[in-house]
């Protein structure tokens, strides 16, 4: 098991829940992963990272699979303009490389904002921190441990 994976599982734990991660063959995106697991696109929460352009902060939006960040949108709900992240700044911040970053596990404190899309299921799933690793969590959960804001910011 990776060192992410263990983060995520470990974090997992540490807020009371029993993780079951689960291997994919295909999740780079949210359809193959949808595809994969048998869900609904909108059942997988991506994380999307951004980067502060006053802040110079990563700064993470959760949204449901099938819907794309409005950069306009998520600047108004962040409060500053935003950029794109780079791989050195999202691994640093998180401490998962690209395709597989969790929404919970980070190395470092990150602020964090939901898709309220994703309130509308029972389950979802989101990245154990591999791109081929997902976890089921309730909307709720994952709302309580990665600290998110319910934000509209989605296209």
């Amino acid at each position: 098991m990776s060192k992410s994976m263990r983060r995520v599982r470990a974090a997992l734990r540490v807020a009371g829940l029993a993780p079951e991660i689960q291997e994919t063959k295909l999740a780079r995106t949210a359809l193959d992963a949808a595809r994969a697991i048998g869900c609904e696109i909108d059942q997988i929460a991506k994380s999307i990272i951004f980067q502060g352009q006053d802040s110079t902060d990563a700064i993470l939006f959760l949204t449901a699979g099938g819907k794309r960040v409005d950069e306009r949108k998520a600047a108004a709900v962040a409060g500053e303009p935003l950029g794109k992240a780079d791989a050195a700044l999202i691994r640093a911040q998180t401490g998962f490389a690209i395709g597989g970053v969790a929404p919970v596990g980070h190395l470092n404190p990150i602020r964090a904002f939901m898709d309220p899309r994703l309130l509308e299921f029972e389950e979802i799933w989101a990245a154990a921190g591999t791109p081929h690793h997902v976890f089921r969590i309730s909307p709720a959960d994952l709302k309580r441990i990665s600290h998110s804001e319910l934000s509209d910011f989605t296209a």
